[in-house]
């Protein structure tokens, strides 16, 4: 990979990383997980990040179910 990169994902929308960070915190509250303050998460146990991750993207699917049946019923 690239030397010096962080990470070799490269968001289409920049503003995606945002709504994703903001999306993150708010599963988190709602499973009752506190998110390190310092964006480590070396100490947080591998359940809980799972856990999040998979909401979170649950939560993406469902989104993403909502607009296309909205974009379907739009064109009748």
């Amino acid at each position: 990979m690239g030397t010096g990169s962080k990470s070799s994902n490269t968001l289409v929308v920049p503003q995606a990383n945002q709504a994703l960070e903001q999306l993150k915190y708010e599963v988190a509250q709602e499973l009752g997980i506190s998110i390190p303050q310092d964006g480590y998460y070396g100490y947080m146990a591998t359940r809980d990040t799972g856990a999040i991750g998979g909401h979170i993207t649950r939560r993406l699917v469902q989104i993403a179910e909502q607009s296309l049946a909205g974009q379907s019923q739009s064109r009748r």
